[in-house]
């Protein structure tokens, strides 16, 4: 177990590193206009994060020991091709989520 000490001290360094790496973007450049191709580059931050998060939970599961399996495969299927069908997110994500359950519970 971490001292407090040392617990706080990693708290409070997270917290002035985050602050700061947002503050390096929008407090030096927020009053001035950003060049378009770094604009255009930004519209896929969102995009990309998703995906980031649910990526290693679809190919590497704890819940199984780290081995992929059918009812994750197919719920992230599923979720991609309503997301693609679709272009809704929530609409991805319900029949994601539909999908996991549904074979979690068929598949045991």
């Amino acid at each position: 177990m971490i001292d407090k000490t040392s617990l706080w001290i990693v708290i409070i360094g997270l917290a002035v590193g985050s602050f700061l790496l947002r503050f390096s973007f929008t407090g030096f450049v927020g009053d001035r206009a950003m060049p378009a191709w770094l604009i255009r580059h930004l519209r896929y931050t969102a995009v990309a994060v998703l995906p980031a998060l649910v990526a290693p939970k679809v190919l590497w599961p704890t819940a199984t020991g780290g081995d992929p399996d059918p009812a994750r495969l197919a719920a992230a299927a599923v979720a991609l091709t309503m997301g693609v069908m679709t272009k809704n997110v929530l609409a991805a994500m319900g029949a994601g989520a539909v999908t996991l359950y549904g074979m979690l519970y068929l598949l045991g």
